[in-house]
């Protein structure tokens, strides 16, 4: 007789973890944060409540983990590491690359609906839009001004130039566009962003 093998806990949890990840997602983008409950997203994942609860304290925390692993498996996918933008020793390009492939990641319904629920709701919730910026989107910033600063090392960025306000030049405006419908958003359009704000407007 074949001894069977004892279930892998780790596998099902990844699995349940997967599962919780795409339910909340999905919700708040067909419903809105509001409307959006564990216990909706418990139904919708096939799991306990109480699975969700051992995991996480709300609503908040399961869909910004979330949004952070669709982030990470987006950069992935891209080939790029999750945590750093690339350092090829060309700036534009190293730039033009990540901006590409956030333009990529803003235009697929699994990422552009959830988050335009959450970024709505972060304007009038402020404890959730503290949280969101300082878990989503700052980290993602700092990614910049750590190539900006590598930049500046090598001599491709004026020594003065603070990052911190050099990234503003080409990530708000991607931003605005998206969040505000004020235009398509392209790589090319991302493209001239980047050549705008390294190179300036004045003739050369």
């Amino acid at each position: 007789m074949v001894k069977k093998s004892p279930p892998d806990a780790t596998r099902r949890s990844e699995r349940s973890r997967r599962a919780i990840y795409d339910a909340a997602l999905a919700l708040v983008a067909e419903v809105g944060y509001p409307r959006t409950t564990i216990e909706g997203i418990a139904a919708r994942a096939g799991v306990g409540k109480q699975t969700i609860y051992r995991w996480w304290p709300s609503k908040a925390e399961v869909l910004l983990e979330a949004f952070l692993d669709l982030g990470e498996q987006a950069a992935r996918q891209a080939g790029h590491q999750p945590h750093e933008i690339p350092d090829t020793g060309d700036v534009a390009a190293d730039l033009k690359a990540v901006l590409r492939a956030t333009v990529d990641e803003l235009l697929d319904p699994r990422f552009d609906a959830p988050s335009r629920a959450l970024a709505a709701e972060g304007l009038v919730d402020e404890r959730l839009g503290r949280e969101f910026v300082a878990r989503l989107l700052e980290p993602q910033l700092q990614l910049y001004v750590r190539r900006l600063r590598a930049a500046q090392r090598a001599g491709q960025v004026r020594p003065d130039v603070d990052p911190r306000i050099a990234l503003e030049l080409f990530v708000s405006p991607l931003a605005q566009r998206w969040l505000q419908h004020t235009g398509p958003i392209s790589h090319a359009y991302t493209d001239t962003l980047v050549d705008y704000a390294l190179y300036g407007l004045a003739p050369r």
